[in-house]
């Protein structure tokens, strides 16, 4: 008769588990929506290191944007803007010799935003942009104080320094005032953002939240899926997003280097889809749905020829976890590829992936004038290096280079064609 050790059967199980757990990830990386190179990259590990590549898979390569844990589909304002998008591209298609020129012309781009993303064109839109953090954030603020129902803010950092406090001294003010005030800040982005400074708010009826609690277990997908999005709404007529954070060093740079940024101010039809991403984040973290307590309504746009001074089609795109697609990246990659002349992208970080790359290098060999403008001073070293990486083969293609020397530039921004 053999005997078997505790030890040995404990061996035993703990290999089944593990070739199981092995199979079934090489097998998701098989004949799931996967990038082939990175597919059998991960493979080759799992493979050569058994165990620990298997770890650094599960907390490094796995891709949660499927993940349940980020679906909304259910969601009252997803399945709004499907029917919606739906509506809007059967009324598009009707139109199709009435079209305005705006839209005619961009009509490929208009299609691919309201069936990636779900994105209604609006009209009747007016824009203002802000050149500076500190401009920014004035006008933010002065729009916040006058706000009569509610204010939406929502911001990657929020810190507790001067900016910080003033905000929340303000917001604290108003929510005392009836003004219903609800906050989202990153939990990741706002680490070191002390409990008191929360307390404070909630005691005076503020409703401020964090997206994605950074702990354990999932620690992997808490900290890499962060939710960037810069957001303020009030009373639902005005929004404004960009670049800005709660923060000092947003402001006037802090300390360190003098801070350029852009802010973009909407009123207007779109600002219904800026208030419907931050009600679909606040359904996510709290699962509340705020439009119980108020009323945002949604129309759809008259897409005909209008002689309104204030006619700017717009459409707002988000992307995340949550989307079924790269939303985000598509269009870019659309807009590059079909663009005839020129090509102006400011960004503080420059790490494209090979279709984003290929395409700047394509249009560029192509005769397009593609500039790119990186800052010569970052905040973040390392990204610094990474982004220098990529400069010398697009120089090679013809891509024109620049760097920003009055400090730090944290805009992100694409123009096509002018």
């Amino acid at each position: 008769m053999t005997y078997y050790s505790i030890s040995s059967i404990f061996s035993l199980l703990l290999y089944l588990f593990y070739l199981g757990l092995a199979l079934y990830f090489i097998y998701d990386l098989i004949f799931r929506k996967h990038n082939p190179a990175k597919s059998l990259a991960w493979i080759v590990v799992m493979l050569l290191l058994p165990y620990v590549g298997l770890i650094i898979y599960i907390y490094v390569g796995r891709d949660f944007r499927k993940n349940k844990m980020y679906s909304r589909k259910g969601l009252h304002d997803e399945r709004l803007k499907r029917e919606l998008s739906a509506l809007q591209v059967e009324q598009l298609n009707q139109a199709q010799e009435n079209l305005p020129a705006d839209i005619a012309v961009h009509k490929k781009l208009v299609f691919l935003a309201l069936n990636n993303s779900r994105s209604i064109l609006t009209v009747h839109n007016s824009t203002r942009l802000y050149y500076t953090g500190k401009e920014a954030l004035e006008a933010m603020y002065e729009s916040a104080g006058k706000a009569r129902h509610h204010i939406h803010l929502q911001s990657f950092i929020i810190e507790n320094d001067s900016v910080g406090t003033r905000w929340k001294n303000l917001l604290c003010r108003k929510a005392m005032e009836g003004v219903d005030v609800c906050v989202i800040y990153d939990d990741f982005g706002s680490w070191y953002l002390p409990k008191y400074f929360i307390k404070e708010m909630r005691t005076a009826g503020v409703h401020i939240e964090p997206f994605g609690k950074v702990g354990f277990p999932g620690l992997r997908a808490m900290i890499n899926y962060r939710n960037h999005r810069k957001l303020l709404i009030v009373d639902g007529e005005e929004g404004d997003l960009g670049g800005v954070n709660i923060a000092d060093r947003y402001y006037d740079g802090g300390s360190s280097l003098e801070w350029r940024d852009t802010q973009i101010r909407i009123r207007g039809e779109a600002v219904k889809q800026l208030e419907s991403s931050f009600l679909m984040d606040w359904y996510f973290i709290t699962h509340k749905n705020l439009r119980r307590r108020r009323h945002y309504s949604y129309q759809l746009p008259y897409l005909e020829e209008d002689t309104v001074p204030e006619t700017c089609y717009m459409q707002i795109v988000s992307s995340g976890p949550d989307s079924d697609w790269a939303d985000i990246m598509q269009l870019y990659l659309t807009t590059i590829t079909e663009a005839r002349t020129r090509i102006s992208i400011t960004t503080p970080y420059l790490i494209p992936n090979e279709s984003i790359l290929n395409a700047l290098r394509t249009a560029a060999l192509g005769g397009v004038e593609v500039r790119i403008m990186l800052p010569r001073e970052s905040d973040a070293r390392f990204v610094h290096y990474a982004s220098l990486s990529y400069v010398t083969e697009l120089l090679d293609a013809g891509v024109k280079v620049y760097m920003y020397t009055k400090g730090f530039i944290h805009s992100k921004t694409i123009s096509i064609d002018g």
